[in-house]
């Protein structure tokens, strides 16, 4: 049985409308995952994050595996029980936090030895240790261990960075011991066509069940990120999941969408939430503003959202302003709530044949203004 079936396609654009079935339920494609780093998303409980619309939240094997470690999640009854999550989850294998994060003490074709950020221990991990923890902490998707190079970077670390995610990708096939879970392989290669082409067709004969674009949104650009996308999708199956790692903006994410891909992530709704940015379809709005000190209107008229539906921007302001940590909560829940509405209208512009047109007419949206950022880290 084929486990991804795409329902419909845009004519003017590599668009598309999917359904991925998974061990805990199916997920419509196009699909945003809040991001919950350390088993959840920051402040929200689970039946709220349920009710904005999510469809599948993400977790990171890097910083489970570390606190508070495979066995003890084992011993909870596994990632989704520790989650009160009964819905999709996937694990990043945190090979991006491997090189970003942590202090390397010594980086070769095997594996990485780093120094723990929380407790300065020596960790090692390789591909087969990677799988191995995400294979026993239960994410219905799992990834492959690989290498994400700065940017910029020379043309010999990017080439070394290619050949060792290909090498892994190879010991993570070999060694994924839960079939009930979908592995996928990750593309990396800066924003060199060449290699991000070689590094798709060598992964592609390995046959995933699907296949994410890694390495961007590092400070390359939205230019760039675009025309690398475009080349990286060309090489891509057509009957598989694409999934662009860790972007990004409204805009970013309607432009990789006419490119095919079908699932994203990012903190943006939630970390900007926390810091009291709100997104509308006006454009972002920043609640800590004095404009809002007696504002009876929601942060959107006709948001059905939690946050919504019963506070003032006034309310959300005065939380903000005295250090309640509602205001926070509310904000991610709307942002969140935003993205998933988003989703909703790509999805039905695809189904109506009406999405290039659209995504047109949005480019000029003030919604979509919001500059992307270089992720530092995409933890939550």
């Amino acid at each position: 049985m084929n486990h991804f079936i795409i329902t419909a396609k845009d004519k003017d654009s590599s668009a598309r409308c999917g359904v991925l079935q998974t061990t805990h339920g199916e997920i419509r494609t196009p699909v945003f995952m809040p991001v919950g780093t350390r088993a959840t998303v920051k402040g929200l409980l689970p039946d709220r994050l349920e009710k904005t619309g999510s469809q599948i939240v993400l977790a990171n094997t890097f910083h489970m595996m570390l606190r508070p470690g495979v066995e003890t999640v084992e011993k909870l009854g596994g990632l989704h029980k520790l989650m009160a999550w009964n819905k999709p989850i996937l694990t990043d294998s945190g090979g991006y936090q491997v090189f970003s994060l942590a202090k390397i003490n010594r980086k070769g074709d095997d594996g990485v030895e780093f120094a723990s950020p929380y407790d300065g221990k020596k960790v090692y991990l390789d591909p087969k240790i990677v799988t191995n923890v995400q294979n026993r902490l239960g994410a219905d998707i799992i990834m492959c261990f690989d290498e994400c190079p700065p940017f910029p970077c020379s043309q010999q670390e990017l080439h070394k960075a290619v050949e060792r995610t290909i090498r892994w990708a190879k010991i993570c096939k070999e060694s994924h011991a839960n079939q009930n879970q979908h592995l996928f392989g990750i593309v990396q290669g800066g924003i060199d066509a060449n290699l991000r082409a070689e590094c798709t067709k060598e992964l592609v004969k390995l046959d995933f069940p699907g296949y994410a674009i890694g390495g961007l949104s590092v400070g390359e650009g939205y230019e760039n990120m675009k025309n690398t996308l475009d080349s990286t999708v060309s090489f891509m199956p057509e009957n598989k999941p694409r999934y662009l790692m860790g972007v990004g903006t409204p805009a970013d994410i309607i432009a990789a969408v006419a490119a095919g891909v079908d699932m994203f992530d990012c903190v943006m709704p939630t970390r900007n939430g926390r810091n009291a940015l709100a997104f509308t379809w006006s454009g972002p709005i920043r609640l800590r503003n004095s404009a809002y000190i007696d504002d009876t209107s929601p942060i959107e008229a006709d948001c059905d959202c939690y946050c919504c539906k019963n506070f003032t921007k006034a309310a959300i302001r005065h939380f903000f302003n005295v250090g309640e940590m509602l205001g926070p909560i509310l904000l991610s829940l709307h942002n969140i709530a935003f993205y998933h509405n988003l989703m909703d209208k790509i999805k039905q512009n695809i189904d109506n044949g009406t999405f290039k047109s659209w995504a047109e007419q949005m480019s000029e949206s003030p919604a979509f203004k919001v500059k992307s950022q270089p992720k530092e880290n995409n933890d939550e």
